[in-house]
């Protein structure tokens, strides 16, 4: 089966994650869509087939015959998809792209149109897989899942093929940072490995955000606004200064590269209290600890305004630059620079303004960089993969499974 097959499979399930339960998976629906891929490496063969009861899945190729003694090399992709769309009644199907806009839905009139997403232009001739504009389409992460399993066919079905033993793994709750919580890296066995979470093939990142999230509570006084003068404390409005306080200039929209920022993602108010989370990025640690060292001071000056204990700030770190856990293990970048070049490809590598399971796992004693999977426009209703590329990330896997069979 074709990469792009699978994933059109794997769209039908919702894996949607849920921050807000405390539980792994986030989601039933997790757990269910497991089960089914766990099923399906069963019947292709693979060994050492295990899913456990909080939804990771791991698997074994064994190694051929004379390359028992290769190191060890895993590949890891995540279940979930984003809980910013809907995920419910994906509708995938495959479109042949001759250039301009695709119509994604005649009745509704959902158009991707080429001049807003350029990237369609590398893609004319080929064939992509797209949904009908209501949903999103997966293939965050549900490519790499599928690229990964078909690599592994490949493998078990063509004992020419020289490479040593592989480990694949696949994760729940990514999406909202807790893909990486429960891995168990003793288990998984594998010395270093790549995930397959980035966008056009030839993508190799080994450079993330530092990640941390601040959460502001701000404890106000109520009393009737008639009798309010010298008294009351609003706490939406104190909550309001609380972000004057950050800088304007250091938001999402106003950043880039190498540019880290402050990101209010969710709040919630009322004149007793308020509540502010942000997120906190920098590829720079050090800069990283003056932000939160910012984040913290802000609040220290509102409570010198109004009085100790009035805005509260809770800062947890959520995961760290890889970069410097990868650069030791540089024969990581250069296998898969190599395994790109081979097929034809250019290696790509720039910071990425995010992270991936691999930015917890490299620190967790598993050096995990981060290649793409041919697909764009994540996380929204014109996302897309294209089906030839995938095919080449499928043989991208293989490649660097040969090169670490040299070893």
């Amino acid at each position: 089966m074709k990469a792009y097959e699978r994933l059109i499979k794997y769209a039908s399930f919702p894996t949607a994650s849920d921050e807000n339960n405390e539980h792994c998976p986030s989601t039933p629906t997790q757990l269910e869509f497991a089960k089914a891929l766990e099923t399906e490496l069963r019947e292709l063969g693979l060994d050492e087939v295990t899913l456990d009861e909080n939804g990771y899945l791991f698997a074994t190729v064994p190694a051929v015959r004379g390359y028992e003694d290769a190191p060890v090399i895993g590949f890891i992709a995540h279940m979930d998809v984003s809980p910013e769309v809907e995920d419910k009644n994906v509708r995938a199907h495959t479109v042949k792209y001759n250039g301009g806009d695709v119509v994604l839905n005649d009745e509704l009139n959902i158009v991707m149109s080429e001049s807003e997403y350029p990237i369609l232009k590398n893609y004319v001739g080929k064939t992509l897989v797209v949904t009908d504009g209501t949903t999103l389409l997966g293939a965050d992460d549900k490519a790499g899942i599928a690229e990964i399993i078909s690599a592994c066919e490949i493998l078990l079905a063509d004992e020419t093929i020289p490479h040593g033993k592989i480990r694949i793994g696949f994760t729940p709750d990514e999406e909202i940072g807790r893909g990486a919580d429960l891995f168990d890296v003793e288990s998984f066995g594998a010395k270093w490995a790549y995930t397959l979470d980035g966008a056009m093939f030839g993508e190799v990142e080994y450079e993330t955000f530092n990640a941390s999230s601040l959460k502001v509570e701000i404890n106000g006084k109520s009393i009737h606004p008639g009798a309010a003068k010298d008294t009351m404390i609003n706490a939406s409005v104190v909550a309001h200064e609380y972000m004057s306080l950050l800088p304007t200039l250091e938001r999402p929209e106003h950043t880039s590269g190498y540019e880290g920022f402050y990101h209010l993602t969710h709040m919630e108010g009322a004149v007793e209290k308020a509540v502010l989370n942000f997120i906190i990025r920098d590829h720079d640690f050090s800069k990283m600890e003056y932000r939160c060292d910012y984040a913290r001071r802000a609040a220290d000056e509102l409570n010198r305004k109004y009085g100790n204990g009035m805005v509260n700030v809770e800062i947890k770190e959520s995961y760290r630059n890889m970069k410097e856990m990868i650069v030791p293990e540089w024969h990581l970048i250069d296998n898969a620079y190599a395994a790109i070049r081979t097929l034809g490809g250019e290696p790509i590598s720039y910071p990425v303004r995010g992270g991936t399971d691999g930015s917890r796992l490299s620190f967790m004693g598993l050096p995990c960089p981060n290649l793409g999977t041919g697909s764009h426009n994540h996380h929204g209703k014109m996302e897309f993969a294209c089906a030839e590329a995938m095919d080449d990330c499928v043989m991208q896997v293989i490649e660097i499974a040969k090169l670490y069979a040299k070893k």
